[in-house]
């Protein structure tokens, strides 16, 4: 059905719980709105969906680093920029899972495994199957980001147990030429579709401050909304400027437009982990507390995102300490003993 929004503080709620089909006018509408309703909305429906002071605390690793064929414009591991990173092959499996091990003793509870590769060649999948087999046997939920996947290889992924497959659609249909042109926009949707077809949950989100306009991040929510079924998981990430690669020098994004993109995303997706990924070093405490408020609730915690900064744990415990946000696990133990 169309979506027509809701028109009162009493009555969005139930409409926003549904799988809606939204317009780009109806997004527009939302993220223009006055600052403090369009806040005030994004929480009550974050509210009625999740712990509002509860985080998922999510582990990324780079299982596989440099030396990609894509041109993604924001990228370190892009063959086509000097940005000074070298290549690794595929780490090895018993690395992989005592690097899990450490990340699950430190409170995360969802363990992801990037490659950068344009797709997986079969030659790697039966490592890559028992990195996801190993993962889930620790008790943690697994998600890979390995580029493209055909049909079989998403079978054999969901085969192997994983939970989560990250493809970010990066930015809007309308922009993306303009920051990858070694595969399209459907590319990336077809992948998205195999994943899905496959029973395995998606992670899709996109980066903002590459050069977009409001109306390309819209368009990307709008995308990832009217999916057959919207992402599970939706990363919003801000640039990291890489020296040497295309976007080295790209104006950094507005924090109230950024929180503003954070908003409209749970809006539009209520249901979703709205995570904050790339980019939360450049983002001071308040800009993270209003995109906590305004929906975002999962983090990668750890010092390192692939091959960028984050924030490290200690900075997290204590924005966390202020903010009265704990662990999304230990809220739940806590829930579970009263």
């Amino acid at each position: 059905m169309l979506h027509a929004g809701p028109s009162t503080e009493a009555d969005f709620i139930p409409g926003d719980a549904g799988h809606c089909r939204w317009t780009q006018a109806e997004a527009e509408k939302i993220y223009n709105s006055p600052f403090n309703d369009l806040l005030y909305r994004a929480h009550t429906v974050h509210r009625a969906h999740f712990d509002p002071n509860a985080i998922q605390m999510s582990r990324l690793l780079s299982i596989k680093t440099g030396g990609c064929a894509e041109d993604c414009g924001y990228c370190s591991q892009s063959a086509h920029y000097p940005t000074g990173l070298k290549a690794s092959k595929l780490m090895e499996v018993e690395r992989v899972l005592a690097e899990a091990r450490k990340a699950r003793d430190g409170g995360a509870t969802r363990y992801c495994m990037g490659a950068a590769w344009r797709s997986p060649k079969e030659r790697d999948m039966e490592a890559i199957v028992a990195m996801v087999s190993g993962v889930r046997a620790l008790g943690m939920e697994t998600c890979m980001t390995l580029g493209m996947l055909t049909p079989a290889q998403s079978e054999k992924l969901a085969e192997a147990g994983l939970d989560y497959y990250n493809h970010n659609i990066d930015t809007s249909e309308r922009f993306y030429g303009e920051i990858i042109t070694t595969r399209s926009f459907a590319d990336r949707l077809e992948t998205l579709a195999n994943v899905r077809d496959a029973g395995i949950k998606v992670c899709a989100g996109g980066i903002l401050g590459m050069g977009e306009t409001a109306d390309d991040r819209i368009s990307m929510l709008v995308t990832l909304a009217n999916l057959p079924a919207p992402p599970e998981s939706v990363p919003i990430n801000m640039l990291i400027p890489i020296p040497g690669s295309k976007l080295a020098d790209a104006t950094p994004v507005d924090p109230i437009d950024f929180v503003r993109t954070v908003a409209l995303a749970r809006i539009l997706m209520p249901q979703s982990h709205v995570r904050l990924s790339a980019g939360r070093t450049d983002m001071s405490d308040e800009t993270q507390a209003l995109c906590f408020f305004a929906g975002a609730n999962s983090i990668f915690v750890g010092e390192t995102l692939l091959t960028a900064d984050n924030p490290g744990e200690d900075h997290d415990a204590a924005l966390f300490r202020r903010l009265g946000l704990r662990p999304m696990a230990l809220a739940a133990r806590q829930a579970a003993a009263e």
